[in-house]
């Protein structure tokens, strides 16, 4: 019963409702005594020719006003139990969905997409159970149990009801010892779908890549793996569920056997009457629901109790990021200062970036190059505060970003990510997902400037086109537009374009980054690029190696310098004039 002492917050909360549901499920129990009583006393009247027709109309209409009381009070505590589990299942669900969005990216490469949806669907129905089907469980079996056994013993005979009784505590100890396997199962059955759930995930994200590289029947075969392992854990779970049954039933029946020859005696010695015997049967027929239940109820219990403990270690989880107490909510706009002396990834042990000390100024452009892998995108990811434990500092406008709030600093940039995700919603509420209210003019605007406008109204549903599951509807340069556009749309004061224009052109390239210095003459630009030609007007260029500056300037003075950057300068020109040879011939 450990789960409801953890879910104690709840049940205090609904305990007027719960306690309402229980008194309905009480008086029903009592009700449910009528009937075979009734059946009993007719069968004792018609052997003893005392029947009439008054009195079976009597009998029927008790039975028919029992029938509507036990309506009405189910529908009572139906309606409050019931609606309590989807509550708490609610309650949970945004509780852990608040938690998934305050988390950083070190909890995201721990925990993978397909097991936190298992978390949020699989393990929350199992608590939602808990407090349904376990709470109407636990007081219907009870009262039904109490209430019965309380009647044979005063109704009928105690003598007969104490011998019929004793094989019942069996059950409890049966159903203990098979609750704890039960729990160690389920659990390994529940963490076994989750990586099917990650598996599917991944698969369907990457179908474009596994059919690239023809690896379908390979991934299948994998898949198929993940559902064998299912099946088998599962089956595990069933083997011992499926024993509560058979345990029940033995037992019940022993309970029979005893009535049966007990009462048959007692019969003979005219101790009770065959109406009573018969309402006697009766009754132990009821309590074969409530032998069953209590079986049930330790299956639900602890299928929830493993599911909890699962949601429990993911609220548990806390984020390195943490907002500081009195930190400053003000917008930030000025200099950008990075004073970063070493930072390096959890679990790693060599530094990602080392020595990092640059000013940028208000209205100035900053481009940075390097090699792949060479630390360009940790950069931003430190000033995004995705990680906050390095040695040093950075600071916009004067100040630490650690001493503002995250909503003054994010507001105040708007970031174009290499991976430019998009939502499976309309070309323009992509593009105005900062603001939905915006109208249509801020967005063709911010279109235009992004040089995606011409391309979406030529579309068939122009701007209310869907792009479809993470913009797959789009192609490659086409979702990287969108994304810039997202980002003007803010009109920050930082605006960063983590090698965001790729995909396109060089013409279309040039034509997006001057339409960006027209707009943002005073605001601040960074640049991530591995095409030299994206930050050659930029005010000053870094060049990254190994986590550490190894170049800076303009473009001219790198290009006088003769190492990495004029080099790798002269070999892209190269090329591109080679291609432009090529489509001229």
């Amino acid at each position: 019963m450990n789960i409801y002492r953890k879910l104690s917050w709840f049940f205090k909360d609904k305990w007027k409702s719960y306690t309402t549901a229980v008194i309905a499920l009480m008086i029903v129990a009592v009700l449910q005594l009528i009937p075979p009583r009734i059946i009993g006393v007719v069968i004792d009247e018609i052997a003893t020719d005392m029947i009439t027709t008054n009195s079976l109309i009597r009998w029927l209409v008790l039975l028919v006003l029992t029938a509507l009381a036990q309506y009405g009070l189910r529908y009572v505590w139906r309606v409050r139990i019931w609606g309590n589990a989807a509550r708490l299942e609610r309650i949970v669900r945004n509780r852990l969905y608040r938690h998934f969005t305050k988390m950083d990216s070190e909890f995201y490469q721990k925990y993978r997409t397909g097991d936190l949806m298992a978390h949020a669907t699989n393990d929350l129905r199992a608590l939602r159970m808990v407090a349904g089907g376990g709470i109407v469980t636990m007081a219907d079996s009870l009262s039904i149990t109490l209430v019965t056994i309380s009647a044979m013993f005063v109704v009928i005979d105690w003598r007969l009801t104490l011998l019929a009784i004793i094989p019942l505590p069996f059950l409890a100890i049966v159903s203990r010892y098979l609750g704890r396997m039960l729990h160690t199962r389920f659990r390994e059955a529940q963490a076994a779908f989750s990586q099917m759930n990650n598996k599917v995930q991944e698969s369907l994200q990457g179908v474009k890549v596994i059919k690239t590289f023809g690896q379908e029947r390979e991934d299948i075969l994998q898949f198929q793996e993940q559902t064998e392992n299912i099946l088998d854990k599962n089956r595990a779970v069933y083997q011992v569920d499926s024993l509560f049954d058979p345990a029940l039933q033995l037992i019940i029946g022993i309970s029979y056997v005893i009535a049966i020859i007990v009462g048959g005696f007692l019969i003979l010695d005219t101790e009770i009457t065959v109406g009573e015997f018969v309402t006697f049967i009766s009754y132990i027929g009821m309590l074969v629901w409530p032998m069953f239940a209590i079986g049930r109820l330790f299956n639900i219990i602890e299928r929830g109790s493993a599911s909890y403990d699962r949601i429990e270690l993911l609220l548990n989880e806390k984020s390195s990021i943490v907002e500081r107490q009195g930190a400053s909510d003000e917008p930030v706009a000025g200099d950008i200062e990075y004073k970063i002396d070493s930072f390096t990834y959890p679990d790693d042990k060599m530094p990602a970036l080392e020595k990092i000390h640059f000013e940028l100024k208000k209205g100035n452009t900053l481009g940075v190059v390097g090699k792949t892998g060479s630390g360009k995108t940790t950069l931003i990811k430190l000033l995004l505060r995705e990680y906050d434990h390095y040695a040093g500092q950075i600071k916009f406008d004067g100040q630490d970003i650690r001493e503002v709030t995250f909503d003054a600093l994010l507001n105040s940039i708007g970031y174009v990510p290499q991976d430019n995700f998009l939502f499976s919603t309309s070309i323009r509420d992509n593009i105005r997902f900062s603001d939905p209210t915006l109208p249509q003019e801020e967005v063709e605007k911010a279109a235009k400037i992004a040089d995606i406008h011409q391309d979406i109204i030529e579309m068939p549903e122009g701007y209310d086109t869907q792009t479809g599951e993470r913009g797959v509807s789009l192609s490659g340069g086409q979702k990287q537009r969108v994304s810039i556009a997202r980002a003007l749309i803010k009109n920050p004061e930082l605006m960063i374009l983590d090698d965001s224009l790729s995909a396109v052109d060089a013409k279309t390239e040039e034509k997006i980054l001057e339409g960006l210095r027209d707009l943002r003459d005073d605001q601040t630009t960074i640049i991530i690029a591995h095409r030299i030609s994206s930050l050659i007007h930029a005010d000053e260029i870094i060049v990254l190696e190994d986590g550490k500056i190894s170049e800076r300037g303009t473009h001219e003075e790198l290009l006088k310098n003769e190492s990495w950057y004029s080099e790798m300068y002269d070999k892209q020109q190269l090329e591109e004039d080679s291609s432009e040879l090529g489509e001229g011939e």
